[in-house]
């Protein structure tokens, strides 16, 4: 079976293709990975050694109304070339070419919808699609005239399989920033001012318990957030961008995060504790329901992030340190809703749709 992967566009929508990509491999399947080629997705494309096709997609604005049409055209003249048996779109904007393509072509299109809510471009393209795989179960009421199957989301399989850095000492408490890839910088401000707190508070104990902070920036505020913990005397790991996030999540006893569905899952699949504070301007309010869904469960709790103040983040992450049975509790119902074999159930989609084409 030939396969074309369009994924890409943010890291949340590359991961979980680039996923389902090695489960199709491994399968014997040849397959090629389809990304916009901006340089926002090259430390992600790093991870896939295999036939790669930049689209040169846009997302969908006005003015580059005239670089998304050079887009469809270059990706239907490939999809004429390759004549791949199917493709499989992972949603953003960086799908649309490559699906509007492969539907000129009469290549049947199979989409995946990370989010709780759907974006633009799998809302649209779903009423041309064979399959929509999907990670949250309400999320079929948002399609309800497509043929939806409950996948869960790929996430990377190295994701859960990191060690604690051993510069950390044992019984450190350690709480993981992280706005995603790009950095938040709302975030990095909340919680470098609350972090800084905590670590005052700690040392009025008698008996304190080491703090420490791993700490993903982007690169505008790697300096600053740097200089506060320096500051602070907080012993830290701050980087723009944390190449190690397997160790990153395996050595935190909490993580604060957006509310991205590929930081929930793969939170999930490392059993983490977390505080997620959704991006406020994401489309659809997506990532407030995915951090709705998370929290129902009892896995992780949600901070709105114009309603929080840091001595409200300092007092919440004191009461977890303070309190370990209500982080235990939380680590086994984050693990309840990982999906370890979401890879292989888009595989069996993309596999089924074929067969009986």
């Amino acid at each position: 079976m030939k396969v074309v992967v369009a994924c890409g566009g943010t890291g949340g929508h590359a991961f979980p293709g680039l996923a389902v990509a090695e489960e199709l491999r491994r399968r014997g399947h040849d397959v090629t990975v389809w990304s916009s080629g901006r340089s926002i997705e090259s430390s992600v494309m790093k991870s896939w050694d295999g036939a790669v096709f930049s689209t040169g997609a846009r997302q969908l604005r006005a003015r580059n109304m005239l670089a998304i049409l050079a887009s469809v055209l270059r990706c239907r003249r490939a999809m004429k070339k390759a004549r791949p048996d199917v493709l499989l779109a992972m949603g953003s904007y960086s799908s649309l070419p490559p699906a509007i393509a492969a539907r000129s072509c009469g290549v049947p299109i199979v989409l995946h919808e990370a989010n709780t809510v759907p974006g633009k471009a799998v809302d649209f393209l779903s009423r041309f699609a064979s399959r929509v795989a999907i990670s949250f179960e309400m999320t079929a009421k948002c399609l309800p005239k497509a043929r939806t199957v409950l996948t869960g989301l790929p996430v990377r399989e190295s994701i859960s399989q990191g060690k604690r850095f051993d510069f950390i000492p044992a019984d450190a408490f350690t709480v993981f920033v992280t706005g995603g890839s790009q950095g938040a910088h709302a975030v990095n401000e909340l919680l470098s001012e609350a972090l800084v707190m905590m670590k005052r508070e700690l040392d009025r104990r008698d008996r304190h318990r080491l703090l420490y902070v791993i700490h993903q920036t982007g690169a505008k505020d790697e300096s600053a957030v740097k200089e506060a913990y320096a500051a602070a005397q907080i012993p830290s790991r701050v980087k723009a961008f944390e190449d190690s996030m397997a160790d990153a999540f395996a050595s935190a006893d909490i993580v604060v995060a957006r509310a991205g569905a590929s930081t929930c899952f793969e939170l999930a699949a490392c059993g983490k504790p977390a505080l997620l504070i959704p991006l406020p301007s994401a489309l659809r309010d997506h990532q407030h329901y995915n951090a709705e869904a998370f929290a129902a469960k009892g896995a992780a709790d949600e901070g709105m992030q114009n309603q929080l103040l840091p001595r409200q983040i300092c007092r919440y992450l004191m009461q977890k340190l303070d309190h370990p049975e209500q982080l235990a509790s939380m680590r086994e119902k984050m693990k309840a809703l990982a999906s370890p074999d979401a890879a292989a159930k888009v595989a069996d989609v993309l596999e089924g749709l074929v067969t009986v084409k």
